[in-house]
């Protein structure tokens, strides 16, 4: 399973970033493996000291390669370790595609305008909602369609708004979507 990731799609994520927003869909790949099933524990890498939290809707693509299945899905992101590879030109991957980087909920059937809410430890980190995305899923879908070889179960992973912050050892994480799902993980001690 691939998992095709939209970087920059939210203005103010860009913005508290201090990155310009891209014209086109910016997309970056996880590896199938870093996947964390709902109510999963995982470890947090020992090569990063700033692994960061991005609450991102996610689509599976059905059998025809429509996006008829959403859930919510965690981008981690070895932030420092990223804006290392970043500065020397180089890919992200180590950033974005270690052991554990893809926490995900329960799938439900999809939908397109959604709000969200992320926690940790209780505290709200993170709210967003997609008709605030830059590149609507629509378009990234037809954009990761004509450029990418997309097979069926593979994830689209939308972008993430504002609010991304350092997650700790221990923490418990909650993402929801009000009234439509809800998913939780926790990190080892």
């Amino acid at each position: 399973m691939n998992i095709w990731c939209v970087g920059r799609n939210y203005a103010e994520h860009a913005k508290e970033l201090g990155n310009s927003v891209p014209e086109e869909p910016m997309i970056f790949l996880k590896a199938g493996s870093t996947i964390v099933p709902n109510q999963g524990r995982f470890a947090l890498p020992k090569f990063s000291q700033d692994i960061h939290h991005e609450c991102e809707v996610a689509y599976r693509f059905d059998a025809q390669l429509n996006l008829s299945e959403m859930t919510l899905a965690l981008d981690l992101t070895a932030r420092d370790v990223q804006t290392k590879l970043k500065n020397a030109g180089h890919p992200w991957t180590l950033a974005k595609s270690f052991k554990a980087s893809c926490p995900i909920g329960p799938f439900v059937e999809a939908q397109f305008d959604v709000a969200f809410i992320f926690k940790v430890n209780g505290e709200t980190r993170q709210m967003g909602q997609t008709h605030d995305m830059i590149h609507s899923t629509d378009k990234l879908k037809k954009y990761v369609l004509e450029r990418f070889p997309v097979h069926p179960g593979d994830l689209l992973l939308t972008g993430t708004p504002k609010g991304v912050s350092r997650l700790a050892p221990g923490d418990r994480l909650e993402a929801e979507i009000p009234g439509i799902l809800k998913a939780a993980w926790s990190i080892d001690p």
